[in-house]
């Protein structure tokens, strides 16, 4: 359920991103001078995209959860509250 929920926040993180691209995409001002390669480069940041927002989201919820095994971990050994160089 997770992966389809991190799934479904990067689609519109994508669409984003690709949206950030319209403006370039309008004038043909950028490496692509005609409507078929804007396609395949749309077509292709899309996908891209929605990869790289998905392992960006699964890469945060391990770091969570490293985090919350090291605060149960200081928690059960008694270390928890205590600061660094506090006696």
């Amino acid at each position: 359920m997770k992966q389809l929920i991190r799934f479904f926040i990067a689609i519109p993180a994508a669409v984003l991103s690709v949206a950030l691209s319209w403006p370039y995409a309008r004038n043909y001002e950028y490496w692509a001078e005609s409507p078929g390669m804007w396609k395949i480069y749309f077509i292709a940041g899309f996908i891209l995209a929605v990869a790289v927002f998905y392992f960006f989201l699964e890469s945060l919820a391990v770091l969570f959860q490293h985090d919350e095994l090291a605060r149960k971990g200081n928690a059960a050994s008694g270390d928890a509250g205590k600061e660094k160089g506090a006696p």
